[in-house]
């Protein structure tokens, strides 16, 4: 297992303002040979295309359009070369050592195929920008460890879910899984990927020494703007309804309903009730589309709800802390 056997993607769209950096973090890696795809997905910024004037061995991706995160990804991942996919986001800067750490993780756990970083704010590093992604018992994904302080060095561990934003799976596994659920456009796609992998048995394992500085949400208009919110708010329901093992489902829907009609009242308060109220109907259109995909989904699960159950936090404490899930040392 060497750098040759590895394709990075980026995906860009409008990355004008983070997009030369993300790459030139790429050319100091320690280890070398891996190869370069920038999926452009139709910016009007000229970035991508400056990117591959400056460097003749990077492969550029031209998608034809806006066609979202998951649908970018999945493009580049049909076209790319190496046995393992690493996807980083444009406004994500990898530190030198990245890449080698990934891939020593993948030899020291062979069973697993999909590993996710240590993500720090790129804007302050002494603080998390996630341990991988979580799953509150009610159905609410959040980032593991988000704005905690960074602990420092610990070991690998096992989390419920990859992070798009940085993040190396099996390219056979990935496609085999169908790769990202391209109806979500963008948000918590990366969570219904690692939440199916988990369905199917599949450990998820965070690379702790795999560190990368995070902005986020660069080319969404930040975490708090109305596209945001919108496909925040909608894909959460699909996530919920398309994953949740039957027992779980009818366990929690209460809850996630409660927490749901929660977000509301919050966006009301704050102004910002319009997306909110607009992702609920989308989502609610959609429900019968999204049912006949849960029906394909549970079909595949080889695991028990009771399992699900103990990757999931419970305590509602600890998910308003976005303390994560993390099981140190990986099950055999």
């Amino acid at each position: 297992m060497d750098a040759a056997e590895v394709s990075v993607v980026v995906l860009a769209y409008q990355s004008g303002g983070t997009l030369e950096r993300c790459l030139a973090a790429l050319k100091a890696q320690t280890v070398q040979g891996f190869e370069t795809i920038v999926a452009d997905n139709a910016s009007s910024d000229g970035a991508p295309q400056a990117a591959a004037k400056a460097d003749p061995g990077l492969r550029l991706i031209d998608n034809g359009g806006n066609i979202g995160f998951a649908a970018g990804n999945n493009r580049a991942a049909e076209q790319a070369r190496g046995r393992w996919l690493v996807l980083l986001n444009p406004d994500a800067y990898a530190q030198a050592d990245w890449l080698a750490q990934l891939l020593a993780c993948a030899r020291a756990h062979p069973r697993a195929r999909c590993f996710t970083a240590r993500q720090k704010m790129a804007q302050d590093p002494a603080r998390l920008d996630g341990l991988g992604d979580a799953m509150a018992g009610i159905g609410f994904p959040f980032r593991g460890g988000y704005g905690a302080p960074d602990p420092g060095p610990m070991p690998d561990s096992e989390v419920f879910s990859p992070c798009g934003a940085a993040m190396m799976i099996d390219r056979a596994l990935f496609l085999q899984l169908g790769g990202f659920d391209e109806s979500f456009f963008c948000y918590c796609e990366d969570v219904d990927l690692g939440y199916r992998l988990r369905l199917t048995g599949e450990p998820v394992v965070l690379a702790a020494g795999a560190v990368v500085l995070h902005e986020g949400s660069v080319s969404t208009g930040g975490r708090r703007s109305d596209f945001s919110i919108f496909h925040g708010v909608r894909n959460r329901l699909w996530l919920f309804v398309k994953d949740t093992p039957p027992v779980l489902l009818w366990l929690t829907l209460p809850f996630h309903i409660a927490a749901t009609v929660g977000v509301w009242v919050r966006a009301t308060v704050r102004g910002h009730a319009e997306p909110v109220e607009q992702g609920l109907e989308a989502a609610v259109k959609q429900l019968p589309e999204v049912w006949r995909r849960r029906r394909a989904v549970q079909a595949t699960r080889k695991v028990s709800s009771l399992r699900i159950a103990g990757m999931m936090v419970w305590n509602p404490r600890s998910v308003m802390r976005r303390k994560g899930w993390i099981r140190s040392g990986i099950a055999p």
